[in-house]
This record gives C-alpha cells, sequence and structure tokens, in this order.
C-alpha cells in the first residue's frame, strides 16, 4: 500500500484493489496521488474523472471528489466540471481503449479547445477489462484476442495525436520509471492548458500472455532496458529508436486556455 504521505488520497475501505498480480496501473495510481501530493494541492478542489476500463478502476480508490463516467466520455465529462467550475483541477485518467478509441474524438477536442484538463492515459496496448482484444496503441504485428494472427493497424502515438490536435502539454512516462513519471505528472498538473501524460503500462494477464511477453518482472525489465530520454532520443537514428520507449516532456507551447477565455465572454456581456 501506499506510504503514509499519500495514504489520505486513498479509501481505504475500496482496498486491495482488483487489478491483476503484475498489473502497472497500481504504480500509475500511486503516481498520481504522489504528484498531488507533492504540488500541494487541496484534496477537496481536485476532481478525478474516470470512463471505463481497468484504469478507470482508479477513481473509486482515490479519496478525491471522483466520477467514474461511461465508455470515451470521461473528457466530457471532465469538460463540464471545468467549465462549470474552473477553480478546480481536474484530472482525466484513461486507458488507451478509453482515450483514444470510442473516446478518440473527445480527446482531439478537448485538445483543440485548450481547456485546463489533465489527461493521463494508462497504455498497456489492449483491452485489459473485456478479454484481451486489441486496442488502438497495440503494436504492429502483436497479437489479442481479436488479431489472433498478429495485428495489422498501425498504432496511435497518443502524445503526438494530442499535439497535433492542439494540446499544449504532453508527455510520455512508464510503470516502471515511478520518479520521473510523477514529476511529469506534476508538470502536466501545473501547465496551464490541455496536457496528455501516456504512462506506459504493462498487462501481464492478456497483453504478456498473448504476445509470450514473460513475467510482470519482464515485462517492467523490458521498460527498464527500452526506455529512451527524450534527449537520447535526439540523438538517435529512427531505426535506431524502433521499438523504443521515448520517456520525457515531448512537447510544450502557449495558447489560451478555454475558462480563462470564456471567462472574458460572460464579464463582456455582464458589463453590458
Amino acid at each position: 500500500m501506499a506510504s503514509n504521505l499519500v495514504k489520505k488520497y486513498f479509501r481505504e475501505d475500496h482496498l486491495p484493489h482488483i487489478w491483476c498480480p503484475g498489473c502497472g496501473h497500481g504504480v500509475l495510481m500511486k503516481d498520481v496521488a504522489q504528484a498531488v501530493e507533492n504540488l500541494g494541492l487541496d484534496k477537496d478542489k481536485v476532481v478525478l474523472v474516470s470512463g471505463i476500463g481497468c484504469s478507470s478502476r482508479a477513481a473509486g480508490y482515490m479519496d478525491f471528489n471522483t466520477m467514474h463516467t461511461t465508455h470515451g466520455r470521461a473528457l466530457a465529462f471532465a469538460t463540464g466540471i471545468k467549465m462549470a467550475r474552473p477553480e478546480l483541477e481536474v484530472i482525466c485518467i484513461m486507458g488507451d481503449g478509453d482515450a483514444s478509441a470510442i473516446g478518440g474524438n473527445h480527446l482531439i477536442h478537448a485538445a483543440r479547445r485548450n481547456i485546463g484538463i489533465t489527461a493521463i492515459v494508462f497504455n498497456n496496448d489492449i483491452y485489459g477489462m473485456t478479454g484481451g482484444q486489441y486496442s488502438p496503441t497495440t503494436p504492429y504485428g502483436e497479437k489479442g484476442t481479436t488479431a489472433p494472427y498478429g495485428n495489422i493497424d498501425r498504432p496511435f502515438d497518443i502524445p503526438k495525436v494530442a499535439e497535433a490536435a492542439g494540446a499544449t502539454y504532453t508527455a510520455r512516462g512508464s510503470a516502471y520509471d515511478a520518479v520521473r513519471t510523477t514529476k511529469l505528472i506534476e508538470e502536466g498538473i501545473r501547465h496551464k492548458g490541455f496536457s496528455v501524460i501516456e504512462c506506459a503500462s504493462i498487462c501481464p494477464t492478456y497483453y504478456g500472455r498473448k504476445n509470450k511477453k514473460g513475467s510482470a518482472v519482464d515485462m517492467f525489465r523490458w521498460q527498464k532496458e527500452n526506455s529512451v530520454s527524450v534527449e537520447k532520443a535526439k540523438t538517435m537514428t529512427p531505426e535506431e529508436l524502433e521499438g523504443k520507449l521515448v520517456i520525457g516532456e515531448l512537447s510544450r507551447s502557449e495558447f489560451p486556455e478555454l475558462t480563462e477565455q470564456y471567462q472574458k465572454i460572460i464579464d463582456k456581456v455582464q458589463i453590458k
């Protein structure tokens, strides 16, 4: 269980969690709690929104103002909360399918609006909760229950999709590198605008077994040995980067935040 410093951010009566042994989501959930603690945020002014999927269980375990919403619609609910109460810190936890398949349209529009929400994607490269179907981030050639001969679709690079749509902060962390991932989540929360932090998780039960990745320890070891910092990646060729996990802050830019712009319209109308 979490250290005493972040224990207050969990509903202990809802624990132990139901994630499979070796799942990376528990580490990532703790990273979110640690980021909130490091920033000194008032937990009563933090809203955690999740959709449907393995990662979405986090909203039940974490002791903030929480909403466990419908599949793919977490960002729609989060947008409504942020528009109604812009002073609140809204964090949205989604899985790769939740964020980039059924929820993909909400992702790109939240990004283009640059609304002040921190979107954290627990990416385990598969639909882990519903039976191991391949997802929009399943690597090319890898297997799922709906791709028994290997996935022939090109996978999404979620941070690149978000950046192209207008997100003003994107980053990638991993379940293995908890300290760096926590810092990236902190930066995403601190940033004014729409932030997307993809967190590479592991799913030993479905993805690991289907693709003969070994034990959870083996999968964490793969993350350790194949992670490359953004700085190092700049010195590598595309061939050298093939199959690597580029970790760190990927993009940062400035654009007016949606709720602040909306408030200016309200103020203008009220003055008249």
